[in-house]
């Protein structure tokens, strides 16, 4: 068991006081077996009023109404998290989805619903068989093939930084060979997908364990971090993230999980004012691991 602390720090700046519309936050996991919430703290400039909801999904998320203008708005989020690791990567699947091809059952597939389904035009079938090329056999061991393409994302695709709002489509991040964490995330997905696996995203945080002098650099720590879910009968949902090439890692912070990446934005909204009154956003995340002492006092 790891206790993390998560800093999150949002901050748009404007030339005039500008007035802000409702702003929808998804910043707060929900208690979990792997993931406790030991304590939330968020605090938010200029003056509003917050009402919290859960999501078609289940996500916590909070739907903020300013009271005044301001030229800045700042939201900062601190969490006190306990993550618990597995221990063991020895994933106990139902003898009948061990190997693949397998079908789910009739209510896996219609609680599943639209997460099995692609969600980005694949029209000549290039992801598809990009996907393909890493059944070794049929029948063929369910978790070597989907360990095989979380590889091979992490192997074979260069990662890049995008300050870019929305995620590349997975036909422009396969032709591009680059990308953020977001579209590794969603690279995968489709490519699950296309197999037949019914697969999510997740959005939240990455504690990078180099930073406190315990393990190898982490990549895509230092802000929002994005990974996949694939669903696998007898094991649950079981994260991939195939920018570090890792699976079921204890230094992922699940916040939300989605369908498709638009609906798991951390920091939501508008604001109405003058043409060139933004002047931009700045965004710090930090995780760090507190010290033994720091939880015995």
């Amino acid at each position: 068991m790891q206790t993390l602390t998560v800093r999150h720090v949002t901050q748009y700046n404007y030339v005039n006081p500008v007035e802000f519309q409702p702003h929808r936050l998804m910043l707060r996991p929900r208690d979990s077996h792997d993931l406790r919430l030991v304590a939330a703290e968020m605090a938010i400039w200029p003056p509003c009023k917050t009402r919290w909801l859960h999501d078609v999904f289940g996500n916590s998320v909070a739907i903020v109404d300013f009271l005044e203008p301001s030229n800045e708005l700042r939201i900062e989020s601190v969490l006190t998290l306990e993550r618990y690791g597995m221990g063991t990567l020895s994933f106990e699947l139902e003898e009948t989805a061990a190997s693949y091809p397998f079908v789910y059952s009739s209510d896996d597939r219609t609680d599943l619903g639209r997460m099995l389904e692609g969600h980005y035009p694949d029209p000549t079938g290039e992801l598809q068989a990009w996907a393909k090329q890493f059944v070794a056999g049929r029948p063929t061991d369910t978790m070597a093939l989907l360990t095989d393409i979380n590889n091979g994302i992490h192997q074979g695709f260069a990662y890049q930084v995008r300050h870019e709002q929305g995620t590349q489509p997975p036909l422009e991040t396969l032709r591009l060979g680059t990308g953020s964490c977001r579209d590794f995330a969603l690279l995968l997905i489709e490519a699950a997908r296309s197999l037949g696996f019914g697969a999510r995203f997740v959005t939240g945080y990455l504690y990078d364990p180099a930073l406190d002098g315990d393990g190898p650099q982490a990549i895509g720590a230092g802000a929002t971090h994005a990974w996949a879910d694939i669903y696998l009968p007898g094991a649950g949902w079981i994260e991939f993230d195939p920018t570090n090439g890792t699976i079921a890692a204890d230094n992922l912070i699940r916040v939300a999980v989605t369908r498709d990446p638009s609906q798991a934005v951390p920091v939501a909204g508008g604001f109405t004012g003058l043409v060139g009154d933004y002047l931009g956003m700045t965004v710090d995340v930090s995780v760090r691991q507190q010290p033994p002492e720091a939880l015995a006092a």
